[in-house]
């Protein structure tokens, strides 16, 4: 004998088993995210001018919060008053301002806390009696050559020398680094900690100066680095020899033929 099933109550039925209405769900998700955006688009909407001005009445506090808030660094010392708290008020609330208005340096920083690097020296210029640049021969770059500065020199510290020799025969040196930098003098912070005074570069760099004239005589420093290469031995010779005063011989078909043209000088 078949068994019969109770009738289904209707009002306990599993809500999850009612048929919902697929089509709404893409307007409920809408709503949503509508809701959302204008809730993030009051997000600084308690701040204004006047509760700004009591609580941070420096440029130095306002550009803090706003950069603690924002992570924006402005540039707001200076300005008019109403005009800083202005520019502020645009930053909280995520408006653009102008560019002017803008720093680049973290408002937390104390410059006069900051140690000064001194200004870096520019290379000396070329000596004008060197001939002209496209008329290089052969270059050689060298990093066994002493530090001019003592202190450098005394701990065995080198510097980067390229020499280069022209088709007439001249000869320069160009010392081309490393640029390093040293502290110097001492002084006492705020918080009574020892600090350097200022930073100072240590520049060796020489611009390209000359070595052996065109007559083959030595400048007084050009006697100095030939003795310096001339004690660096390569095999049976020297690297000034080898790598510095090379010769290179270049001869076309009619030389060859007649070694006594001597063509035009150079």
């Amino acid at each position: 004998m078949a068994t019969k099933r109770p009738p289904v109550d209707e009002s306990t039925q599993d809500v999850w088993q009612v048929d919902q209405d697929t089509e709404n769900t893409p307007q409920v998700k809408l709503e949503t995210s509508t809701a959302v955006t204008a809730a993030s688009s009051q997000l600084h909407a308690d701040f204004d001018i006047d509760g700004l001005m009591t609580d941070f009445p420096t440029a130095r506090e306002l550009e803090r919060f706003v950069y603690d808030e924002t992570g924006v660094v402005l540039n707001l010392k200076g300005r008019a008053n109403k005009l800083k708290y202005q520019i502020a008020m645009s930053v909280l609330n995520g408006e653009s301002v102008d560019e002017k208005y803008i720093g680049g340096e973290n408002p937390y920083v104390e410059k006069a806390e900051l140690i000064p690097t001194e200004d870096l020296a520019p290379i000396p210029p070329r000596d004008p009696e060197l001939p002209p640049a496209d008329t290089l021969q052969n270059a050689f770059v060298s990093r066994h050559i002493p530090h001019p500065d003592p202190e450098m020199r005394a701990v065995d510290k080198k510097v980067d020398t390229i020499f280069r020799k022209y088709r007439n025969g001249m000869i320069s040196y160009e010392v081309l680094g490393p640029l390093e930098t040293r502290p110097h003098g001492e002084k006492m912070d705020k918080f009574g900690r020892l600090r350097p005074e200022i930073i100072k570069w240590i520049n060796p760099r020489t611009g390209e100066q000359l070595v052996l004239r065109r007559d083959g005589t030595l400048t007084p420093q050009g006697r100095n680095l030939r003795a310096l290469m001339q004690k660096m031995k390569v095999n049976n010779s020297n690297y000034w020899s080898v790598w510095v005063d090379r010769e290179f011989v270049s001869l076309d078909g009619g030389q060859l033929q007649n070694p006594w043209d001597l063509g035009v000088e150079e």
